[in-house]
């Protein structure tokens, strides 16, 4: 490797390999990969991201939770936008994106 490449970042054959080992495959036909696994990989958690989504990977939609119960639901839950406001636990790609 050159300190070119070392600048420039990992290449896509590289990146593609290092999601691939990551993920795991959805039931859509694509692959997940947690954002767990993500992070866990270190300093470029942010390239593995922005590969994903340059590749048509989509975060996966956060489940709504229920409404709390009791008179201090609201506030031991966090609130209403807790959910909204927090990352994402999953990416998920398309079929293919990995071939």
């Amino acid at each position: 490797m050159t300190p070119l490449d070392e600048v420039a970042g990992p290449s896509d054959h590289t990146m593609r390999a290092l999601v691939a080992r990551l993920s795991r495959p959805h039931a859509s036909g694509g692959a997940v990969i947690e954002r767990a696994a993500i992070v866990a990989e270190g300093a470029d958690a942010a390239a593995i991201v922005a590969w994903i989504v340059a590749h048509a990977g989509e975060p996966e939609a956060a489940v709504p939770r229920g409404p709390a119960r009791g008179l201090h639901g609201a506030r031991l839950s966090g609130g209403s936008g807790a959910a909204a406001d927090a990352a994402p636990r999953r990416y998920v790609l398309p079929a293919g994106a990995l071939a």
